[in-house]
């Protein structure tokens, strides 16, 4: 039997670093202000069991999660139906966090897509695309107005299909708890989590480090459980990094 495979993972661990992409699962974590805090309670412990264990209570979405397809559009794949051979990708990043600080509003476009092209290459076929806002930087994520309205930058929709039907892109990823921003999501509805999902593509949300990352180049490898019928779930994300 081949032992290539072993001579590649010691030659990755020696030439490339691991960044963790996901947020810590606690009651504090950033999720979506529609879902509750997880709630951690210790079912066995060490004194009366002679071991540790815990029971979750939380929303599948919450925290750094998976949304399968059939989070939005019936019928649409579920966690079960998302291939192993999906959850290792080629990673492009398009950073568009100076127009996010400009703008809390700001959705990306197509334009961003291809300017970002135009430096460095054109995404291929099969990518995973983060985008970076570095909004999960700030500790008030939905960032309130006065009146209690939500503002933060997202995708745009003329961006998401210019990545799905020009480039068939696998995925995608953003720091943000939704999609699409705020200000849309409050007056349309979720216009471009629709269409991403119905597409038959899984995104993560809530995704952080995304700063530690080149434009190109590395992988990502997304973690979750392969739940039944299932819409989404917590998830463990990194990327692997040429050092």
């Amino acid at each position: 039997m081949s032992k290539r495979l072993w001579d590649l993972l010691e030659d990755l661990k020696s030439s490339c670093k691991v960044v963790e992409l996901s947020h810590v699962v606690s009651p504090d974590t950033p999720h979506w202000s529609g879902f509750p805090d997880m709630i951690d309670d210790t079912l066995f412990n060490y004194k009366e069991h002679g071991f540790y264990a815990n029971t979750y209570t939380l929303v599948s979405q919450y925290g750094t999660h998976v949304d399968a397809p059939c989070h939005f559009v019936e019928g649409r794949r579920t966690l079960d139906e998302i291939g192993a051979e999906e959850l290792i990708l080629p990673l492009c990043v398009v950073d568009i966090c100076d127009k996010a600080a400009a703008d809390a509003d700001y959705a990306a476009s197509a334009e961003d897509i291809k300017a970002w092209e135009s430096v460095h290459g054109e995404i291929p076929e099969g990518a995973f695309v983060a985008l970076r806002t570095d909004w999960s930087k700030r500790e008030d994520m939905d960032n309130y107005d006065a009146e209690g309205n939500k503002h933060y930058p997202a995708w745009g929709i003329d961006a998401l299909k210019y990545l799905v039907e020009e480039r068939n892109i696998a995925a995608i990823g953003h720091e943000t708890t939704d999609t699409d921003s705020a200000v849309i999501a409050a007056r349309d509805g979720y216009p471009c989590e629709t269409y991403i999902l119905d597409q038959q593509r899984f995104q993560i949300e809530v995704l952080k480090n995304l700063d530690q990352l080149p434009a190109t180049g590395a992988l990502i490898v997304c973690g979750f459980p392969r739940v039944r019928g299932g819409s989404g779930f917590t998830a463990r994300c990194y990327a692997v990094v040429e050092d």
